[in-house]
């Protein structure tokens, strides 16, 4: 409707539903009769507060409504975060809060998560490689809580967890449509690789999800051997076509030294005194 037009007539109420509410002392009944109804469970909450606060320090209106609102804002940023690591189902809860820079050979530059990041619209890969105990777990762990943080959803598996998950979904001939679920997350972490033998069922999801991802969403992946070495583990067929699209857009991490559980180990802290 523009400035120059002219609203239709309304038929005249008696008086209008609000400030009978108003009048009798319901108004605030009213408005959580309102919330429960179109469900903003944090602006429901936060009203008890509020509404008191500003009307004894005499707030306007529109301060009271943005009050509430963002009550509402940050309740669903905090549910929605909750969820969002939840879903990520991380295994062990590491993050770079206890990261020990010191203790990696990693690059310091590129140990921040700012730098490392993925997932983000160029839509780059991660790899990182080296012996067991470098840190190469937690290093995809904590990225991938980074991620969580910024506002991105990440799926975490290890290698045979795709396995599993290929099992499980060839029962019902649902694998392709399972693993385009997958693929509809930011970041993909994938840890493990040569651990362990991969299993043939391992192997065909490792390669289906690096295909449906390729150049549309972003991996980590963390293994004992470069990808240049997969064709061990990986029948050369599918390990020729998979190595070329996980490195094509990926930065490759190298860690070095001895095992990090070893050395805490060696020199006693590993474990806690017993009392």
């Amino acid at each position: 409707m523009t400035d120059t037009e002219t609203a239709p007539a309304r038929p005249r109420l008696a008086a209008p539903a609000s400030a009978v509410a108003a009048a009798t002392g319901a108004a605030f009944d009213e408005a959580i009769a309102l919330t429960r109804r179109l469900k903003p469970p944090h602006f429901r909450r936060a009203m008890a507060e509020v509404i008191p606060t500003a009307k004894a320090q005499r707030w306007e209106p529109a301060e009271v409504v943005r009050a509430l609102l963002a009550e509402e804002a940050a309740g669903r940023d905090t549910a929605n975060l909750r969820t969002r690591r939840i879903r990520a189902a991380f295994p062990t809860g590491k993050t770079f809060h206890i990261w020990n820079e010191e203790a990696s050979s990693i690059p310091v530059p590129t140990q921040t998560p700012a730098d490392a990041e993925v997932g983000r619209p160029e839509r780059e890969n991660l790899c990182v490689i080296g012996p067991s105990g470098t840190g190469k777990s937690h290093f995809c762990e904590a990225l991938g809580q980074a991620a969580v943080d910024a506002g991105m959803t990440v799926t975490s598996f290890t290698i045979e967890d795709l396995g599993a998950f290929v099992r499980r979904h060839r029962v019902d001939d649902s694998v392709s449509k399972a693993i385009s679920r997958i693929t509809r997350t930011d970041l993909i972490i994938v840890d493990d690789i040569g651990l362990l033998p991969v299993s043939p069922d391992a192997a065909e999801g490792f390669c289906r999800l690096v295909d449906a991802a390729y150049e549309r969403r972003s991996l980590a992946v963390s293994s004992n051997l470069h990808p240049s070495g997969f064709d061990e583990i990986i029948p050369k067929t599918l390990a020729t076509a998979t190595v070329d699209r996980l490195l094509h857009h990926a930065h490759v991490v190298v860690t070095q030294g001895d095992t990090h559980r070893l050395a805490e180990a060696t020199t006693g802290r590993g474990v806690v005194t017993l009392g």
